[in-house]
């Protein structure tokens, strides 16, 4: 009797020591995606509940922006004005002004045309000894000022159809940049305080309430996306050093009705457990290693984060 109890426990242990030499103990771990907003507000509008299984750029939450909503048109107000300032310089003077300068530049030239008279009939005169040779010099004098009033008439309306300086132009260029820089990130503000989803996933935690005032920076949602999933278990000196990246595992769960295959994607370098003693055969026994694997995103849904698991090795492979 006392023959056939040790040998059952023999085999139990060896069953236990097999197991152990192939499967390694862990959990499921989860990398949370925690969606803030850069821009500290009031929280208006909360679109989802914990819970909730949300696809990516669903509506998150939206923040009160009355404020930056005021600087968006402050900013496209600016914008506008030297826009307008920029085509202003472009385009030269008004039709109007052009008009007024085209009659000024008829006035001089009829007035020329009447002092050119003048002096063919003065120096008609002055031949025939009708008049004395001085009215012919104030002729002569007439004629050049005419002539001066055209020329400057035809001067100003050439520079009235230019635009203005270029230096003039440059400046009012940099102004419009400006402008439209400030307008840019008062739109960007604006688009701060309402969040969509970044990935599809299950709500894990919402952290605030409507109608809660929320600091810069602070997560209102804790998200779980399924990809973000992956098991952690922790493998002995004796076996890390046959393990690779991208290699396949299996891994088991209660309740899991099938192994999940994942593959190795981090071995840590450093040991979770160090003996104080110098390493010897036996105590480098106690040395583990964390390793972690992922599972495809179709797969990883079967696991929940802290769930305990077990991984085998499965044959050695690269992805």
């Amino acid at each position: 009797m006392a023959w056939g109890i040790s040998a059952s426990l023999a085999a139990v242990l060896m069953a236990c020591a097999e197991k152990s030499s192939d499967y390694f103990p862990g959990y499921a771990e989860a990398e949370y995606v925690r969606l803030a907003s850069p821009i500290a507000g009031a929280l208006v509008k909360l679109h989802v509940q914990r819970g909730d299984r949300v696809e990516a750029d669903a509506p998150a939450f939206v923040l009160e922006q009355d404020s930056e909503r005021a600087v968006r048109e402050a900013a496209a107000a600016r914008a506008r004005t030297a826009r307008a300032q920029l085509d202003n310089l472009l385009k030269g003077r008004r039709p109007d002004e052009l008009a007024v300068i085209r009659q000024q530049l008829a006035q001089a030239e009829a007035a020329l045309q009447l002092s050119s008279a003048t002096l063919a009939r003065q120096r008609q005169l002055v031949a025939d000894k009708f008049v004395s040779p001085s009215t012919l010099d104030e002729a002569r004098s007439a004629e050049v000022r005419d002539q001066a009033r055209v020329q400057e008439s035809r001067a100003q309306l050439r520079v009235a159809r230019l635009g203005a300086r270029s230096d003039e132009i440059d400046a009012a260029q940099q102004e419009l940049k400006a402008a439209e820089a400030q307008l840019a990130q008062a739109e960007w503000q604006v688009a701060q305080k309402t969040q969509r989803m970044p990935a599809a996933g299950v709500v894990n935690d919402v952290l605030y309430r409507e109608g809660e005032y929320v600091q810069a920076g602070s997560p209102i949602i804790s998200l779980l996306p399924p990809q973000n999933i992956k098991a952690r278990f922790f493998v002995p000196e004796t076996a890390v050093g046959a393990l690779r990246i991208g290699q396949e595992v299996q891994l088991q769960c209660d309740g899991c009705d099938a192994p999940i295959p994942a593959r190795i994607s981090f071995v840590s370098n450093a040991p979770e457990y160090t003996s104080p003693l110098i390493y010897s055969t036996e105590n480098r026994a106690a040395l583990v290693f964390m390793v972690e694997a992922r599972p495809a995103v179709d797969d990883a849904r079967r696991l929940h984060p802290g769930q305990p698991v077990e991984a085998r090795l499965a044959a050695q492979g690269t992805r």
